[in-house]
Protein backbone atom coordinates (compact mmCIF):
# COMPACT_ATOMS: atom_id res chain seq x y z
CA UNK A 1 0.00 0.00 0.00
CA UNK A 2 2.64 2.54 1.01
CA UNK A 3 4.71 1.59 -2.01
CA UNK A 4 1.81 2.52 -4.28
CA UNK A 5 1.06 5.74 -2.38
CA UNK A 6 4.63 6.96 -2.75
CA UNK A 7 5.09 5.73 -6.31
CA UNK A 8 7.45 2.86 -5.55
CA UNK A 9 7.13 -0.46 -7.27
CA UNK A 10 6.32 -3.08 -4.63
CA UNK A 11 7.80 -5.72 -6.95
CA UNK A 12 11.11 -3.98 -7.57
CA UNK A 13 13.50 -6.33 -9.44
CA UNK A 14 16.26 -7.97 -7.46
CA UNK A 15 19.72 -6.42 -7.52
CA UNK A 16 22.04 -7.73 -10.24
CA UNK A 17 23.85 -10.71 -8.70
CA UNK A 18 26.82 -10.12 -11.01
CA UNK A 19 27.30 -6.43 -10.26
CA UNK A 20 30.73 -5.41 -9.04
CA UNK A 21 30.80 -3.49 -5.75
CA UNK A 22 30.99 0.28 -6.20
CA UNK A 23 34.63 1.28 -5.65
CA UNK A 24 35.76 4.22 -3.56
CA UNK A 25 34.81 7.36 -5.41
CA UNK A 26 37.21 10.14 -6.19
CA UNK A 27 36.81 13.48 -4.42
CA UNK A 28 34.64 14.70 -7.27
CA UNK A 29 32.21 11.83 -6.71
CA UNK A 30 33.13 9.89 -9.86
CA UNK A 31 34.72 6.53 -10.57
CA UNK A 32 35.66 4.70 -13.79
CA UNK A 33 33.61 1.69 -14.83
CA UNK A 34 35.69 -1.46 -14.42
CA UNK A 35 35.04 -4.63 -16.44
CA UNK A 36 31.61 -3.30 -17.46
CA UNK A 37 30.69 -3.39 -13.77
CA UNK A 38 30.24 -7.17 -13.91
CA UNK A 39 31.96 -9.92 -11.91
CA UNK A 40 31.85 -12.34 -14.87
CA UNK A 41 33.56 -9.84 -17.15
CA UNK A 42 36.15 -9.19 -14.46
CA UNK A 43 36.88 -12.93 -14.31
CA UNK A 44 37.33 -12.90 -18.10
CA UNK A 45 39.67 -9.90 -17.99
CA UNK A 46 41.73 -11.42 -15.19
CA UNK A 47 42.05 -14.71 -17.08
CA UNK A 48 43.17 -12.85 -20.21
CA UNK A 49 45.58 -10.72 -18.22
CA UNK A 50 47.13 -13.92 -16.87
CA UNK A 51 47.40 -15.34 -20.40
CA UNK A 52 45.33 -18.39 -19.43
CA UNK A 53 43.48 -19.44 -22.60
CA UNK A 54 41.61 -22.29 -20.90
CA UNK A 55 40.34 -19.91 -18.22
CA UNK A 56 39.41 -17.35 -20.88
CA UNK A 57 37.28 -19.91 -22.71
CA UNK A 58 35.58 -20.89 -19.47
CA UNK A 59 34.91 -17.24 -18.57
CA UNK A 60 33.44 -16.61 -22.03
CA UNK A 61 30.66 -19.15 -21.46
CA UNK A 62 27.98 -16.60 -20.43
CA UNK A 63 28.69 -14.34 -23.42
CA UNK A 64 28.18 -14.34 -27.18
CA UNK A 65 31.44 -12.80 -28.40
CA UNK A 66 30.24 -12.79 -31.99
CA UNK A 67 27.56 -10.26 -31.11
CA UNK A 68 28.70 -8.61 -27.87
CA UNK A 69 30.92 -5.66 -28.82
CA UNK A 70 31.34 -4.49 -25.24
CA UNK A 71 32.76 -7.77 -23.94
CA UNK A 72 35.00 -8.15 -27.00
CA UNK A 73 36.23 -4.60 -26.41
CA UNK A 74 37.45 -5.57 -22.95
CA UNK A 75 39.80 -8.10 -24.55
CA UNK A 76 40.74 -5.95 -27.53
CA UNK A 77 41.94 -3.12 -25.30
CA UNK A 78 43.86 -5.32 -22.85
CA UNK A 79 47.61 -4.95 -23.21
CA UNK A 80 49.42 -8.26 -23.35
CA UNK A 81 46.71 -10.29 -25.11
CA UNK A 82 48.83 -10.15 -28.27
CA UNK A 83 51.62 -11.98 -26.43
CA UNK A 84 49.70 -15.21 -25.82
CA UNK A 85 46.78 -15.37 -28.25
CA UNK A 86 48.94 -16.60 -31.19
CA UNK A 87 49.28 -20.21 -29.98
CA UNK A 88 45.52 -20.33 -29.29
CA UNK A 89 44.87 -19.32 -32.90
CA UNK A 90 47.31 -21.91 -34.22
CA UNK A 91 46.54 -24.86 -31.95
CA UNK A 92 42.92 -24.70 -30.76
CA UNK A 93 41.02 -25.89 -33.82
CA UNK A 94 37.71 -26.19 -31.97
CA UNK A 95 37.78 -22.55 -30.82
CA UNK A 96 39.77 -21.13 -33.72
CA UNK A 97 37.08 -18.61 -34.71
CA UNK A 98 36.95 -17.17 -31.19
CA UNK A 99 40.74 -16.95 -30.96
CA UNK A 100 40.91 -15.27 -34.38
CA UNK A 101 38.25 -12.76 -33.36
CA UNK A 102 40.07 -11.84 -30.15
CA UNK A 103 43.48 -11.68 -31.82
CA UNK A 104 42.27 -9.67 -34.81
CA UNK A 105 40.45 -7.19 -32.58
CA UNK A 106 43.48 -6.84 -30.32
CA UNK A 107 45.78 -6.21 -33.28
CA UNK A 108 43.60 -3.28 -34.37
CA UNK A 109 43.80 -1.66 -30.95
CA UNK A 110 47.50 -2.52 -30.73
CA UNK A 111 48.03 -0.96 -34.14
CA UNK A 112 46.36 2.26 -33.11
CA UNK A 113 48.49 2.33 -29.98
CA UNK A 114 51.56 2.39 -32.24
CA UNK A 115 50.10 5.04 -34.52
CA UNK A 116 48.89 7.16 -31.54
CA UNK A 117 46.14 9.76 -31.83
CA UNK A 118 48.47 12.29 -33.46
CA UNK A 119 47.55 13.94 -36.74
CA UNK A 120 48.62 11.93 -39.79
CA UNK A 121 51.33 14.46 -40.66
CA UNK A 122 52.87 13.99 -37.22
CA UNK A 123 53.03 10.17 -37.35
CA UNK A 124 56.54 8.88 -38.09
CA UNK A 125 57.35 6.42 -40.88
CA UNK A 126 58.19 3.77 -38.29
CA UNK A 127 54.85 4.28 -36.55
CA UNK A 128 53.05 3.95 -39.88
CA UNK A 129 54.96 0.75 -40.65
CA UNK A 130 54.01 -0.89 -37.34
CA UNK A 131 50.44 0.39 -37.63
CA UNK A 132 49.92 -1.18 -41.06
CA UNK A 133 51.74 -4.38 -40.10
CA UNK A 134 49.39 -4.96 -37.19
CA UNK A 135 46.28 -4.00 -39.17
CA UNK A 136 47.21 -6.42 -41.94
CA UNK A 137 47.30 -9.24 -39.38
CA UNK A 138 43.95 -8.09 -38.03
CA UNK A 139 42.42 -8.05 -41.50
CA UNK A 140 43.50 -11.60 -42.25
CA UNK A 141 42.34 -12.96 -38.91
CA UNK A 142 38.99 -11.19 -38.80
CA UNK A 143 38.10 -12.17 -42.36
CA UNK A 144 38.80 -15.81 -41.49
CA UNK A 145 36.74 -15.51 -38.29
CA UNK A 146 33.86 -14.08 -40.33
CA UNK A 147 34.16 -16.96 -42.80
CA UNK A 148 34.16 -19.56 -40.02
CA UNK A 149 31.17 -17.94 -38.29
CA UNK A 150 28.94 -16.31 -40.93
CA UNK A 151 26.37 -15.28 -38.29
CA UNK A 152 28.79 -13.10 -36.30
CA UNK A 153 28.52 -9.31 -36.53
CA UNK A 154 31.55 -8.31 -34.42
CA UNK A 155 34.22 -9.24 -37.03
CA UNK A 156 32.57 -6.98 -39.61
CA UNK A 157 32.30 -4.05 -37.23
CA UNK A 158 36.02 -4.42 -36.38
CA UNK A 159 36.89 -4.71 -40.07
CA UNK A 160 35.33 -1.29 -40.56
CA UNK A 161 37.95 0.14 -38.19
CA UNK A 162 40.87 -1.61 -39.84
CA UNK A 163 39.56 -0.69 -43.29
CA UNK A 164 39.43 2.95 -42.31
CA UNK A 165 42.95 2.82 -40.88
CA UNK A 166 44.32 1.19 -44.00
CA UNK A 167 42.44 3.55 -46.33
CA UNK A 168 40.84 0.68 -48.24
CA UNK A 169 38.27 2.99 -49.76
CA UNK A 170 34.54 3.64 -49.69
CA UNK A 171 33.46 0.57 -51.68
CA UNK A 172 35.25 -1.88 -49.37
CA UNK A 173 34.03 -0.21 -46.20
CA UNK A 174 30.45 0.08 -47.45
CA UNK A 175 30.51 -3.65 -48.19
CA UNK A 176 31.69 -4.34 -44.65
CA UNK A 177 29.09 -2.00 -43.16
CA UNK A 178 26.35 -3.74 -45.12
CA UNK A 179 27.63 -7.15 -44.03
CA UNK A 180 27.38 -6.09 -40.38
CA UNK A 181 23.93 -4.55 -40.76
CA UNK A 182 22.56 -7.60 -42.59
CA UNK A 183 23.37 -9.55 -39.45
CA UNK A 184 21.95 -6.89 -37.12
CA UNK A 185 20.20 -3.92 -38.80
CA UNK A 186 20.07 -1.99 -35.51
CA UNK A 187 23.62 -2.69 -34.31
CA UNK A 188 24.70 0.50 -32.51
CA UNK A 189 28.46 -0.09 -32.70
CA UNK A 190 28.37 -0.48 -36.48
CA UNK A 191 26.35 2.71 -36.83
CA UNK A 192 28.73 4.65 -34.58
CA UNK A 193 31.73 3.35 -36.51
CA UNK A 194 30.11 4.51 -39.74
CA UNK A 195 29.43 7.93 -38.23
CA UNK A 196 33.20 8.18 -37.67
CA UNK A 197 33.87 7.00 -41.22
CA UNK A 198 31.70 9.80 -42.62
CA UNK A 199 33.62 12.58 -40.88
CA UNK A 200 35.58 15.04 -43.08
CA UNK A 201 38.86 13.94 -41.46
CA UNK A 202 38.24 10.49 -42.99
CA UNK A 203 37.05 11.78 -46.35
CA UNK A 204 33.37 12.36 -45.63
CA UNK A 205 31.29 15.44 -46.35
CA UNK A 206 29.90 17.83 -43.69
CA UNK A 207 26.41 16.78 -42.67
CA UNK A 208 26.69 13.23 -44.05
CA UNK A 209 27.10 11.56 -40.67
CA UNK A 210 24.19 13.36 -39.06
CA UNK A 211 21.90 12.53 -41.99
CA UNK A 212 22.91 8.87 -41.71
CA UNK A 213 22.29 8.89 -37.94
CA UNK A 214 18.87 10.48 -38.29
CA UNK A 215 17.74 7.99 -40.91
CA UNK A 216 18.99 5.06 -38.83
CA UNK A 217 17.31 6.14 -35.60
CA UNK A 218 14.06 6.98 -37.36
CA UNK A 219 13.62 3.28 -38.08
CA UNK A 220 14.40 2.09 -34.55
CA UNK A 221 11.72 1.17 -32.02
CA UNK A 222 11.16 3.32 -28.93
CA UNK A 223 13.56 2.44 -26.14
CA UNK A 224 16.31 1.20 -28.46
CA UNK A 225 19.90 2.22 -27.70
CA UNK A 226 20.39 3.22 -31.33
CA UNK A 227 19.44 6.73 -30.20
CA UNK A 228 23.07 7.03 -29.13
CA UNK A 229 24.00 7.39 -32.81
CA UNK A 230 22.34 10.83 -32.81
CA UNK A 231 24.35 11.89 -29.77
CA UNK A 232 27.57 10.51 -31.27
CA UNK A 233 26.99 12.28 -34.59
CA UNK A 234 26.73 15.61 -32.76
CA UNK A 235 29.83 14.85 -30.67
CA UNK A 236 31.73 14.12 -33.89
CA UNK A 237 30.54 17.45 -35.33
CA UNK A 238 31.92 19.13 -32.20
CA UNK A 239 35.25 17.32 -32.71
CA UNK A 240 35.43 18.50 -36.31
CA UNK A 241 34.50 22.10 -35.53
CA UNK A 242 36.83 24.91 -34.51
CA UNK A 243 33.94 26.39 -32.53
CA UNK A 244 33.74 24.82 -29.06
CA UNK A 245 30.18 26.15 -28.70
CA UNK A 246 28.92 24.73 -32.00
CA UNK A 247 26.33 22.51 -30.27
CA UNK A 248 24.88 25.40 -28.29
CA UNK A 249 21.87 25.66 -30.56
CA UNK A 250 18.21 25.30 -29.48
CA UNK A 251 17.48 22.93 -32.39
CA UNK A 252 20.37 20.67 -31.45
CA UNK A 253 19.33 20.70 -27.79
CA UNK A 254 15.81 19.71 -28.80
CA UNK A 255 17.01 16.89 -31.07
CA UNK A 256 19.31 15.49 -28.38
CA UNK A 257 16.65 15.73 -25.69
CA UNK A 258 14.08 13.96 -27.87
CA UNK A 259 16.61 11.27 -28.83
CA UNK A 260 17.44 10.65 -25.16
CA UNK A 261 13.77 10.47 -24.22
CA UNK A 262 13.03 8.01 -27.03
CA UNK A 263 16.05 5.82 -26.28
CA UNK A 264 17.97 5.60 -23.00
CA UNK A 265 15.38 7.51 -20.93
CA UNK A 266 12.43 5.61 -22.41
CA UNK A 267 10.70 3.07 -20.18
CA UNK A 268 11.37 0.33 -22.76
CA UNK A 269 15.15 0.82 -22.71
CA UNK A 270 16.92 -2.33 -21.50
CA UNK A 271 19.93 -1.82 -19.27
CA UNK A 272 22.10 -4.52 -20.71
CA UNK A 273 25.73 -5.17 -19.90
CA UNK A 274 27.64 -1.93 -20.48
CA UNK A 275 24.58 0.34 -20.45
CA UNK A 276 26.65 2.99 -18.68
CA UNK A 277 28.49 3.56 -21.96
CA UNK A 278 25.23 4.56 -23.65
CA UNK A 279 24.51 7.02 -20.85
CA UNK A 280 28.00 8.51 -21.03
CA UNK A 281 27.55 9.21 -24.75
CA UNK A 282 24.38 11.16 -24.07
CA UNK A 283 25.88 12.83 -20.98
CA UNK A 284 28.67 14.30 -23.10
CA UNK A 285 26.45 15.33 -26.02
CA UNK A 286 23.78 16.94 -23.85
CA UNK A 287 26.43 18.71 -21.78
CA UNK A 288 28.13 20.17 -24.85
CA UNK A 289 24.72 21.34 -26.06
CA UNK A 290 23.95 22.97 -22.72
CA UNK A 291 20.79 20.89 -22.27
CA UNK A 292 19.29 20.59 -18.80
CA UNK A 293 18.37 17.02 -19.73
CA UNK A 294 22.00 16.16 -18.99
CA UNK A 295 21.14 16.26 -15.29
CA UNK A 296 18.73 13.33 -15.73
CA UNK A 297 21.46 11.29 -17.39
CA UNK A 298 24.15 12.13 -14.83
CA UNK A 299 21.70 11.31 -12.05
CA UNK A 300 21.16 7.81 -13.42
CA UNK A 301 24.90 7.29 -13.85
CA UNK A 302 25.54 8.26 -10.23
CA UNK A 303 29.18 9.08 -10.92
CA UNK A 304 30.03 6.16 -13.24
CA UNK A 305 32.50 7.28 -15.89
CA UNK A 306 33.47 5.49 -19.12
CA UNK A 307 36.49 6.56 -21.19
CA UNK A 308 34.48 6.65 -24.40
CA UNK A 309 33.52 9.17 -25.68
CA UNK A 310 35.21 11.54 -23.19
CA UNK A 311 38.59 10.62 -24.74
CA UNK A 312 37.93 13.44 -27.21
CA UNK A 313 38.74 15.79 -24.33
CA UNK A 314 42.17 16.50 -22.84
CA UNK A 315 41.43 15.10 -19.37
CA UNK A 316 38.40 12.79 -19.83
CA UNK A 317 37.44 12.05 -16.24
CA UNK A 318 37.92 15.63 -15.08
CA UNK A 319 35.79 16.82 -18.00
CA UNK A 320 33.08 14.34 -16.99
CA UNK A 321 33.22 15.55 -13.38
CA UNK A 322 33.12 19.20 -14.46
CA UNK A 323 30.02 18.77 -16.59
CA UNK A 324 28.40 16.56 -13.96
CA UNK A 325 28.84 19.29 -11.38
CA UNK A 326 27.51 21.94 -13.77
CA UNK A 327 24.25 20.07 -14.28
Amino acid sequence: MFGKLFGRDAERPDADPHALPVPRRQKNGTYPLRALGDTRVLALVEAADAGDWEAVKEALAPFDLGHDHAVLGQLADLDGVQDWIGPAVAEDKEHRATALLISGSRHISWGWEARTSARAVDVTQEQWRIFHERLEIAEEQLLEAAELRPDWVTPWRRLLTSGRGMSLGTAVNETRRDAALRRDPLDLDTHIEWVSQLQPRWGGEPGQALAFAREAFAGAPDGHRLGCVIAMAHIEEWVESDNRDCLQDPRIRTELREAAERSILHHSYERRLGWQGDYNIFAMALSLAGSSKASNVFRELDGVFTEWPWTFMADPQKAYARFRKAF
